[in-house]
């Protein structure tokens, strides 16, 4: 069958292309963006990719056509489908009944971790013997690729709350069907789809609904949001992490001493950095758990995990100055994103952010940004031409030096003549930020 996915190198997407492959389709795609690491990931794979939307690509017609969630009415390829009567479908929806159907599909869901817990979930399977499947919204670098089909029954999905396609607004998540479903945490995001908090607590609890009797919920034991989702009906068996009856960690040096339900279960060597990575490995375990993985299996294998790209990635070091990359696009996670370089040994961060996602460029977290980089010695934000808010009015509460640039070559040189021997650059954003990582490598460097 030939497959052609528009908007295909979206990370979600590209994970449904390399899947279709795998199962022996022929996968063609085109979009109008592309960049690292899931261009790179299509070209590796063979993967025929077409830059914009031309009415062209489709023909001659495919079997179907997979449609990504950037794409809306109006989009050149997408009414030349309607028009021509091609056969079309979402991407959720293709995945789910091609690929998620039979299988136990664990799922993991949250404002924050999903992509990290997905990735090391995966793993641990893995360590177990289980071969899952996996789609995740990013690079785990244990496995070198997004998404895979798998030899096991298991298949683990991160479960994304956003809309599913401009056919279907309904969340990703009600797709997956999971027989095991973490719910991380839950805070308010996608402003330009949910109105309020409570709006995507009930497109949560949505996903709760479908979780049968005998599948287990995993879930966040300090998260008030969470609680008011179950509290609106849950028929599943419920495991809480970050939870004195349940699952927890207590710090022991770099690592973390191991409690299930009141009993130690020994001492975890881990490789993740900060008390947010603590919460997603013990969402992992847990999970994993539910699938028959035994607990010092975990434990043995939890070292060798190598973590997610853009997750506290070090892009490279220039005259002793290292440039670090991070997804980090809410205030909760730039603040624990600093968190975690702060618990690493080494000098002086410098903190730079773009305002990039939908929700911050309407400027829904403009009150929270100044105090999400206190973890900073210094910070430096990209003014967008298109935000919605006054980015230095609303920085001025910081507690640490904070500038604002509209200017992206200002920026980068305000960054460079900052920067000193031993400093850490961390670079937060969920594009691909103009390339900056290398342009303030090349510019330190010089």
């Amino acid at each position: 069958m030939h497959l052609h996915i528009l908007g295909i190198c979206g990370t979600f997407m590209a994970g449904i292309a390399a899947i279709a492959r795998e199962a022996g389709h022929r996968v063609t795609g085109s979009d109008a963006n592309a960049w690292p690491p899931m261009s790179t990931q299509l070209e590796a794979l063979g993967i025929e990719l077409q830059r914009g939307y031309s009415p062209e690509h489709l023909q001659p017609a495919p079997d179907i056509v997979v449609v990504g969630n950037v794409v809306t009415r109006g989009n050149p390829a997408m009414e030349y489908v309607l028009d021509a009567g091609l056969p079309y479908v979402s991407g959720p929806q293709w995945l789910a009944e091609n690929v998620l159907a039979g299988r136990h599909v664990l799922a993991v869901a949250g404002t924050h971790g999903k992509t990290t817990t997905s990735s090391l979930l995966a793993y641990l399977l893995e360590a177990a013997g289980l071969k899952p499947g996996f789609l995740v919204g990013g690079v785990p670098l244990n496995f070198g690729l997004s998404a895979r089909l798998g030899e096991g029954n298991c298949f683990v999905i991160e479960a994304d709350e956003y809309d599913t396609a401009f056919f279907d607004k309904r969340s990703k998540f009600v797709h997956y069907r999971p027989r095991t479903a973490v719910l991380n945490n839950l805070e308010y995001d996608h402003a330009d789809i949910f109105p309020d908090l409570a709006a995507i607590e009930r497109q949560f609890h949505h996903l709760v609904r479908t979780v049968p009797g005998s599948g287990r919920l995993v879930v966040n034991g300090r998260d008030a949001a969470l609680e008011r989702v179950l509290a609106m009906g849950c028929w599943s068996e419920v495991v809480r992490f970050d939870d004195e009856a349940g699952w927890r960690a207590e710090p022991r040096g770099q690592g973390f001493e191991l409690f299930v339900n009141g009993e130690s279960k020994g001492i975890v060597d881990t490789p993740l950095a900060g008390a947010h990575n603590r919460s997603n490995t013990l969402a992992a375990f847990a999970a994993a758990a539910h699938v028959g993985a035994p607990i010092d299996t975990l434990i043995a294998a939890l070292p060798g995990f190598q973590s997610v790209r853009r997750r506290l990635e070090l892009r490279g070091e220039a005259r002793g100055v290292q440039v670090y990359d991070d997804f980090a696009h809410h205030p909760t996670a730039i603040a624990v994103t600093l968190a975690a370089l702060r618990e690493q040994p080494g000098g002086r961060i410098l903190a730079v952010l773009e305002p990039r996602s939908n929700t911050m460029r309407l400027g829904s977290h403009a009150d929270e940004l100044a105090h999400s980089l206190d973890g900073a010695d210094v910070a430096f934000v990209y003014a967008r031409p298109d935000l919605k808010w006054d980015a230095q009015s609303a920085l001025a509460a910081a507690r640490v030096p904070v500038s604002t640039h509209a200017d992206f070559d200002a920026l980068v040189a305000a960054i460079t003549a900052e920067a000193r021997a031993g400093d850490r650059v961390l670079v937060m954003s969920n594009g691909d930020f103009g390339g900056i990582h290398g342009r303030l490598l090349a510019a330190l460097a010089a």
